[in-house]
Parts: C-alpha cells; structure tokens; sequence
C-alpha cells in the first residue's frame, strides 16, 4: 500500500495525461458501442468544445498545482487535518478516508455552492448547456469554474490534511469518475442501481443535468454517492424521460460555440422557482 501511495505522490505527467486521454477515449468507445441516448449529432463537432474546456483545466490545474503541492506538505509537517487527528488506524483506511473527504469538498460541496450562489450558478451554466451529455461532458468548465473548482480542492487539502500522495489519487480517482458519470452509457438498470449505493452511477448522474428543477439540483457527487444519500440530495428520474440542457438557454447551436459560452456567464439570467415535475 505504501508502494501505491508512493507512486502518486510522484506521479509523472506523462501518466496524468494517459489517464485523462486514456479514459476519455475508452468511455468514447464504450459509449459508441452502448449508447444511453442516440444522438443525432456528429461527435466530434461536439465535442469540440467539451476538448477546448477540458485543455483550459489541464492549463489552470497545472499552473496552480504549486498552492496543492505546498499545502499538502505543510499539513504532512504540521500533522494538521482531520486524517491526522484521528487515532492511529491502517494505511489502506487512512487513504480511503482522505479521497472519501477531497470528494466532499472537492466535488460535493463545490458543486452544491456553485447551484446556490446565483453568480456562480452562472458561471457553472456551461457544463449544463451541454444538449447531448456524453463522457466530454465531464471537463465542460469555464476556466473560472475551474478556478473556483480548484480553490475548494485546495480548502479540502487543508481541512482534511491530505498529503500530496491522496490528492494525487483523489484527481485521478475524480478525473476518470466524471468521464464514467457522464459518459453515454446504458448499463442494466440493475447494475447501474448497485453502483449507485456507494458510487456515482451514469444513471445517477444524468438525473442532475436534466432540464428541470427540482432534478437539476440533486445527486452532486462525482466519486461517491453517500454525500447525496446523507445529505438528502440524493433524487431518482426515469433514464429514459431525460431531457438536457437548461430551459433558459435552448439555443443548441449558440451553447456549442466556444466564444458563446465563454459570454455565458456574464449574460443576465435569473433562476426559476423550483417547480418539480408530476
């Protein structure tokens, strides 16, 4: 275990780019093979953008990856977080509950924010005014989503006193989630629904970018599902009624515009009331 801990903390660049191309590419396949939804679109004109996003993460991660690497060593030589105040347990449960936590404020908490607090709401928009959710969906973000996304990952880092070895794993780990989470996919329901108790499913996922609220705002996580389960924002939606996007911007055109989605969340836009649907 301290062998695979070790491999992270020194992971090469290389192999961070293989896992983010590696993945991306495996899910394409899969979901061109066993498709949730047939779309009538020609993939890689959609996912052009979805690529464009994802290259302006890689960028901003990359440039901001000193503030995690000097975080993570001060809590290791601090003994500072909640991993290091818990008593002496495994190496394996010591991991475990470093990624189980980054998840939480990492992806749980920053997402659930992002839907409560009207200006970054706007900024979130373009991950959700992806008409055809597909596994380039996953790093749908604009680059100051990106920023905001990392700050929490950073405010996780200190709080939970994860050293560089779990944030490393955490990334990774989070990387190929969201690629699997939004991914095309029609896997039995039966299988999607035993992944879903501890993991985030497709099916699990797919219910948060549908249209309409309340589903919009539900099911958070993007590694694992007790946060949603916990924290009662855990909701189901029949796969096959899913409908994308945001009602607000139908404009499937103007949405798969690189300039128009970088405007997007500086347009003026207010959100509806919560009108579930019967």
């Amino acid at each position: 275990m301290q062998e695979f801990l070790n491999y992270f903390e020194n992971i090469p660049s290389l192999h961070r780019s293989i896992i983010l191309i590696g993945g991306l590419t495996l899910f394409w396949l899969i979901e061109s093979a066993v498709p949730l939804f047939k779309f009538n679109y020609r993939k890689w004109k959609h996912a052009w953008p979805n690529i464009f996003f994802t290259l302006t993460t890689v960028v901003i991660n990359f440039v901001l990856a000193f503030l995690l690497l000097k975080s993570a060593d001060w809590v290791t030589e601090n003994d500072f977080g909640i991993i290091n105040w818990l008593p002496e347990m495994s190496l394996g449960l010591y991991i475990f509950l470093g990624v189980l936590l980054l998840d939480f404020f990492g992806a749980y908490l920053a997402h659930l924010v992002e839907h409560k607090i009207g200006a970054l709401w706007m900024v979130h928009l373009v991950h959700h005014t992806d008409h055809n959710v597909d596994t380039t969906t996953a790093n749908r973000h604009h680059p100051i989503e990106s920023v905001i996304r990392f700050t929490f990952t950073l405010l996780g880092v200190i709080i939970v006193g994860a050293p560089i070895g779990i944030v490393m794993l955490y990334q990774s780990l989070s990387l190929v989630f969201s690629q699997f989470n939004h991914a095309n996919i029609k896997l039995p329901k039966t299988i999607d629904k035993t992944i879903s108790y501890l993991l985030v499913s497709p099916d699990m996922h797919k219910v948060h970018h549908h249209f309409r609220l309340p589903y919009t705002d539900s099911n958070y996580g993007n590694i694992f599902s007790v946060w949603d389960r916990l924290l009662g924002t855990y909701l189901e939606y029949d796969r096959e009624k899913l409908v994308y996007g945001v009602d607000v911007f139908p404009d499937e055109e103007k949405n798969g515009k690189i300039t128009e989605l970088l405007k997007q969340p500086f347009q003026k836009y207010e959100r509806p009331t919560e009108t579930p649907e019967i």
